[in-house]
């Protein structure tokens, strides 16, 4: 309390200088219209400056909340279009669409992937959905960019994925502007880096192709992407096809689990035997 007092009386001229000076700008700005604008303006453009830093500060933490939103919208977006695609008639609604009535083929589920290897011979991921979420052994998993992996186990409520980057990933793939398909595999070396095998001699490839899902399976839809080749060898009439992929495997956030809705039926049916 004596601080106090001894800062007043210290420095009760200069106070009194300040409080005097206030009260003029104050009558000086409440009775001339022009210093009155002026004031207003010039406050106006401090205090939206500091809004606008404000706003920036707050956005930066709620980047998390607006990229799970967006996923949101990206996940019913793709059933829509899924739904669409399996119409084959631009002229009906997407708000009317009965999916058993016109027999949808896909659903995607969104996920989240909480561990992911990329380094080792053979490479898994975990994401935080299981059974409980409708997640199964053997289901597709891509995101915007193209293809991961395949589901290979899964509890209540997580499931581990079999990474593109695995020794023992086959992928059914084909080229975009070609019927020719072959076997999409992965040598070990570059995790951006997978090779395309099995593909016929008379497919004409060149570099930058794009490699999309080939469709032959019931695990990938046909169409999803993968990558664009890199490099062509021809050694002893073999060709040993590098394709650069489009996702970088060491950064993968959020994620789609597909369903094949037919997957079932197609397994009993190429499962059974001739009586």
């Amino acid at each position: 309390m004596q601080q106090i007092i001894y800062f007043f009386q210290k420095y009760k001229y200069f106070l009194f200088f300040l409080l005097l000076q206030s009260i003029a700008l104050f009558f000086t700005i409440n009775n001339n219209s022009f210093h009155k604008s002026k004031f207003i303006s010039s406050t106006n453009t401090i205090t939206g400056g500091l809004y606008e830093k404000f706003s920036q500060f707050s956005d930066y933490f709620n980047l998390k909340t607006q990229n799970e939103e967006l996923i949101s919208e990206n996940e019913q977006l793709k059933n829509l279009l899924e739904k669409y695609n399996s119409i084959g008639d631009s002229t009906v609604t997407l708000s009317v669409i009965d999916t058993s009535k016109y027999n949808q083929k896909y659903i995607c589920s969104k996920a989240k992937i909480i561990k992911n290897d990329y380094h080792r011979p053979n490479n898994y991921l975990t994401i935080d959905r299981g059974t409980a979420q409708g997640v199964e052994k053997e289901m597709a998993v891509i995101n915007s960019k193209g293809i991961i992996g395949i589901t290979e186990k899964s509890s209540s409520n997580y499931t581990r994925v079999q990474s593109i980057l695995n020794n023992n990933s086959k992928i059914n793939a084909r080229l975009k502007n070609d019927t020719h398909f072959g076997s999409l595999e992965w040598d070990g070396k570059d995790y951006n880096t997978v090779q395309l095998h099995d593909i016929p001699r008379q497919a004409a490839l060149k570099i930058g192709d794009t490699i999309i899902t080939g469709g032959k399976s019931t695990i990938f839809p046909e169409g999803i992407l993968i990558g664009r080749i890199k490099k062509i060898d021809i050694k002893n009439n073999n060709r040993s096809i590098d394709i650069q992929l489009f996702n970088d495997m060491s950064s993968l956030g959020y994620v789609y689990v597909i369903t094949h809705l037919d997957k079932k039926e197609i397994n009993t049916l190429n499962n059974s035997t001739d009586e």
